[in-house]
């Protein structure tokens, strides 16, 4: 309980200490704004909300994946058994795989609220960054995973992005991030070729005129944002956790492809 109040008691003493009663006014506020984040930052790390992050991660996740779907106008066989495989490759039970085609289904239907649902993930993760955009980025993965597009779909995922508060230009450079990164899928990254190389720099959100230390940190910062413990700790189910180790694979094969082209240039 004294935690709650630890900001404001030391913000207040010290703003007195230096600025008098004003000061004491502006310790108070920057202490109360302290005591807050860090009330916040407990709750996130309960295992009760913890869980209930996980839970509207999951629910949140596959209805945008039906939402994406359907934003040509019609659900085609390939995007069913895609999602299907995915459901697959997560090791959920029988159970768990109905519930999440369910929710598949549920975010194709024609009266599909996506503002809500967004809105209802916001009210428990808005405060967290990386969470949102972790959600953002397996939407990508998922949506690239078929090899298509559409416009209408990008203009759905486009729409999402800006719901949950990046923008057109953060999305487009995180989808070009995800398509390079696909190329490099069940790849050992050592073809060579120029072209290729272009798509492993791509693949980190680097320029070629990137510096060795600047190409080594966005790679361990792709890394680290992939790593299991990292995705677990910001709330994401341990099931779709698991889709995160090819991501990692395929970061690893361009970074290493990276690596060996300089080394021979």
């Amino acid at each position: 309980m004294k935690n709650q109040y630890m900001g404001k008691l030391v913000g207040g003493l010290l703003g007195f200490l230096t600025l008098g009663p004003l000061g004491l006014l502006l310790g108070l506020w920057l202490g109360h704004a302290f005591d807050k984040g860090l009330g916040g930052l407990a709750q996130f790390a309960s295992p009760e909300f913890r869980a209930r992050i996980q839970e509207s991660f999951f629910t949140t996740t596959f209805r945008l994946l039906g939402c994406l779907a359907k934003a040509d106008g019609r659900v085609s066989e390939s995007e069913v058994a895609h999602a299907e495989a995915l459901i697959a490759q997560m090791g959920l039970d029988s159970a768990g795989r109905r519930r999440a085609i369910d929710l598949f289904k549920e975010g194709s239907s024609k009266d599909f609220q996506l503002e809500i649902v967004v809105n209802d993930f916001l009210s428990l993760a808005g405060r967290h960054p990386q969470l949102k955009q972790t959600l953002l980025l397996f939407l990508i993965s998922m949506a690239l995973a078929d090899g298509t597009m559409d416009p209408a779909e990008r203009n759905v995922l486009d729409h999402i992005g800006r719901l949950l508060g990046f923008s057109a230009a953060q999305v487009a450079h995180l989808l070009r991030m995800a398509q390079a990164q696909g190329r490099f899928h069940d790849s050992p990254g050592s073809q060579g070729a120029v072209t290729d190389i272009q798509v492993a720099y791509q693949a980190l959100g680097v320029e070629p005129s990137a510096s060795d230390s600047e190409v080594k940190r966005a790679y361990r910062k792709l890394m680290s944002e992939n790593h299991p413990d990292k995705l677990i700790a910001k709330g994401v189910p341990d099931s779709m956790v698991k889709l995160a180790t090819e991501k990692s694979q395929e970061i690893q094969a361009a970074y290493e492809l990276i690596k060996k082209y300089r080394a021979h240039s």
